[in-house]
């Protein structure tokens, strides 16, 4: 297999270094945007060099981004090349567009390294769908957050102390607002509902509410109730077709897998109809454990998988408001919406009866602009 890299970060330079081991992959390109004298010939600034030449079977995206990533990804698949991908900016944002032109276009998509970086979770998900049905999935899929809420409730530091110690490990983007936001865990989560359920969610189907206004207060909430606070995602197809999907901070029971996982690690699982629940975890990002699931997507394409999770890609109803339970929200002065909603206290907040999960996001989202500090969390 000859491969085309677009893309020479950390990720991109982990997968030349692995691809390049293998006596059946040889990367003949690497597209840059600045010169690179240690790559030496493979080393190209116009993508037409990859395009035109017929030699290169596989694109491997690791640039990250909408644009130009779509266009370029597009037109590999245009020129007859197979793609794998990291990048799950693109994937979440154009899915249906991706997985209809590969089937067109008669080429391999594959994006397992854009969700759980090195944890093989897309690839299971796909390969228990050929004798099962998916009924739902749950994990924490963004380790920066894990690490922040962990250190939180093990040494008891508040929320911008751990923070900065996750920027300074590198945990942490300088701007961490797609991992403290939940939008970095909400595309993540949009792909695995598409191959989890033959779907084509897009991100506005999904709602997020992040851990940006948590406070210590809130994790001995749920330490008051034998909880432990994790950042989640979740995804559960109903009997009647319709998927419910999103991602919230939840206060979940010290006995469960989620509670025990540790630092930046992931876990992420599904529920199927003949096999129950099955649990992924490892490292959810960085260098090799990507690259490792990159360079593994190619080698599936070498083993003759010729297409993307699924052909069935279709819209299907989303109903938010079909998962209930109950929420921790703490929230400054007088609310017409609380009030209504038989709650206890519980620390600074209340504990509230099962509330539909659409209707407490949409709450949460207009809450803000009274209170920014607002949280919620839900209890699983």
């Amino acid at each position: 297999m000859n491969i085309a890299l677009l893309g020479c970060g950390v990720v991109g330079g982990g997968v030349l270094e692995i691809a390049d081991k293998r006596a059946d992959m040889a990367v003949k390109y690497v597209l840059v945007r600045r010169d690179k004298p240690e790559l030496g010939e493979k080393a190209v600034k116009d993508i037409n060099i990859i395009l035109n030449d017929k030699e290169v079977d596989t694109v491997v995206e690791v640039m990250g981004g909408l644009s130009p990533a779509f266009e370029y990804v597009a037109a590999a698949m245009k020129a007859g090349k197979n793609v794998v991908t990291a990048n799950k900016h693109l994937v979440a944002h154009y899915y249906k567009e991706l997985v209809s032109l590969a089937a067109e276009c008669g080429v391999a998509f594959r994006c397992t390294p854009a969700v759980g970086g090195g944890i093989p979770w897309l690839v299971n998900l796909e390969r228990v769908k050929r004798l099962d049905s998916v009924q739902s999935f749950c994990g924490i899929m963004n380790g920066t957050t894990n690490f922040i809420l962990d250190a939180m409730h093990t040494d008891g530091s508040d929320f911008s102390e751990v923070l900065a110690e996750a920027q300074k490990l590198g945990y942490a983007e300088a701007d961490p607002s797609a991992d403290i936001d939940g939008l970095d865990i909400q595309r993540k989560a949009v792909i695995s509902a598409n191959v989890a359920f033959d779907a084509c969610l897009s991100e506005a189907d999904v709602p997020v509410f992040g851990i940006r206004s948590i406070l210590s207060c809130d994790i001995a909430a749920a330490e008051s109730r034998s909880r432990i606070c994790k950042m989640l995602a979740f995804g559960e197809k109903s009997a009647s077709g319709a998927v419910s999907c999103y991602v919230e901070p939840c206060f979940v029971p010290s006995g469960e897998l989620e509670a025990a996982v540790s630092t930046n690690r992931n876990v992420i699982s599904f529920v199927t109809e003949l096999t129950g629940k099955e649990s992924f975890y490892g490292q959810g990002a960085g260098r090799y454990p990507t690259a490792y699931n990159a360079v593994a997507d190619c080698a599936d394409i070498i083993g003759g998988v010729k297409e993307f999770y699924t052909s069935l890609v279709r819209d299907v109803p989303v109903d938010n408001n079909a998962a209930s339970h109950p929420y921790y929200v703490r929230f400054s002065g007088s609310d017409e919406f609380l009030s209504s909603i038989e709650a206890e206290k519980c620390g600074e907040g209340v504990v509230t009866m099962p509330v539909p999960v659409a209707k407490m996001h949409a709450w949460a989202a207009k809450a803000k602009e009274a209170d920014p500090g607002v949280f919620i969390a839900g209890l699983i």
